[in-house]
């Protein structure tokens, strides 16, 4: 059997390898391909899954949603060949038993109840798993019924755009709801209970397995011990600059423009800054956006001291997620991951392409109370002292985060369900 996984996005990519992997756990003679539609798919080449078609990074870095401007550039940037390229091999990867042996005698009836399609992310990997004739299970990373409404209601209408979101009574438009009612589609899996309850109500096989972005995110024990955490009024306060370059970079520094604002408002508290620095970024480059009034206290880990606050540079990024009280983030999924443990975010948007205002308000909708966005640098210190000091509200955040975002182990159940779904039409 031969399945292939099509996703859009880095994030989308993460999720799909979680999933794969625990399919070829349960049954390690499944070829396993994948098709990233944005990007170059280095979390798949990482997992040993070999990729079909070409896989490139666009300008936009596949967040086109996000702002319409990208566009432009992405054509510019070959994104009609590119998709024609990947549409070519896909078909390809339909008709054959493996890319490497097509021939034109090669019988598509015979290898089609051998091979599935899992697309993961939104309407486009959702599209070209259609457009492959195969039978196909969707993942549908990207949506949530509460963008518009949650159990109390729909959330009121904010400017012009808002009163036509949902226009069709569904976050799922009425395209991307025939393209799951289709017969080829096997599985629909939803990113939370709410989300499913309402397509169900549709008429759709809507299901939630859980959120496989909470999957192995156990501390590891990989976070350096320091002094200042023995103290009894440290506040762990992780920084999210996410992992897309140039923009992590930029992101980086508005993050650090928030912390004077934020030792002012907390001059009593010991603060530990937690920077969870991605392996796609350098360490060198944000420790040269540094502030001259930083200075380095360690080499090993890499610390620096200012006033009441240890800031500290590590790739350890579990244990960071569980140690910490409460992060400033500029990023998508870290900062669902960091919601779903409980825990409240500050976030801030900035230019983009991926974390601008759109991006943060969809983000609030979806993660609720657990969000507060931030506009101002100058206003994320007083954001987060009256914030600390409101334990009901803390209370409401930690019950709301992991409430919408789930328990560990949604790869393996959605893998149970795919595989036994290959196996029935074998």
């Amino acid at each position: 059997m031969k399945l292939l996984c099509i996703s859009n996005g880095h994030g989308e990519d993460v999720i799909a390898v979680r999933i794969l992997s625990a399919i070829r756990q349960q049954n390690p003679a499944i070829n396993l391909y994948a098709l990233p539609i944005s990007g170059e798919g280095s979390t798949y080449h990482r997992a040993n899954i070999p990729i079909i078609g070409k896989a490139r990074i666009l300008p936009s870095g596949g967040f086109l949603n996000r702002d319409p401007q990208q566009l432009a550039k992405d054509m510019s940037g070959g994104l009609i060949a590119l998709t024609k390229s990947q549409i070519s091999a896909l078909k390809t990867w339909a008709k054959t038993s493996s890319p490497e042996t097509f021939s034109p005698e090669t019988s598509s009836s015979e290898s089609c109840y051998n091979r599935h399609i899992l697309a993961v992310g939104d309407i486009v990997p959702l599209l070209f798993a259609y457009y492959s004739g195969l039978s196909y299970s969707f993942v549908g990373t990207a949506k949530s019924e509460y963008w518009l409404r949650d159990e109390s209601g729909k959330h009121p209408s904010r400017g012009l755009w808002s009163r036509f979101e949902g226009w069709s009574g569904s976050i799922y438009l009425p395209w991307e709801r025939w393209l799951m009612s289709q017969h080829r589609c096997r599985n629909i899996f939803v990113r939370d209970e709410f989300t499913a309850d309402h397509l169900s109500k549709r008429g759709l096989a809507a299901q939630y397995a859980g959120n496989p972005m909470m999957d192995n995110l156990s501390p590891a024990g990989a976070l350096p011990q320091l002094p200042q955490e023995q103290n009894p009024t440290t506040l762990n306060v992780l920084l999210l600059p996410g992992s897309r370059q140039p923009e992590a970079y930029e992101n980086w520094s508005r993050i650090l423009a928030t912390l004077p604002s934020l030792i002012k408002a907390l001059p009593y508290r010991t603060l530990v800054l937690l920077g969870a620095i991605a392996p796609s970024l350098s360490h060198q480059k944000l420790i040269d956006s540094l502030p001259t009034e930083w200075t380095v206290t360690d080499s090993t880990p890499v610390t620096y001291q200012h006033q009441n606050a240890t800031l500290l540079l590590t790739s350890a990024y579990s244990d960071c997620l569980h140690t910490a009280d409460i992060a400033i983030a500029t990023a998508g999924t870290a900062t669902e991951q960091f919601v779903g443990l409980g825990k409240p975010a500050i976030t801030l948007p900035g230019k983009g392409p991926q974390f601008t205002k759109a991006f943060a308000t969809v983000q609030a909708k979806m993660l609720g109370p657990s969000i507060q966005i931030v506009e101002e640098v100058n206003a994320v210190g007083s954001a987060i002292a009256q914030l600390i000091q409101d334990p009901e509200r803390l209370q409401l955040i930690d019950q709301n985060g992991k409430h919408r975002m789930g328990k560990p182990g949604a790869g393996k159940r959605i893998a149970t369900k795919v595989l036994a779904t290959m196996n029935d039409q074998h």
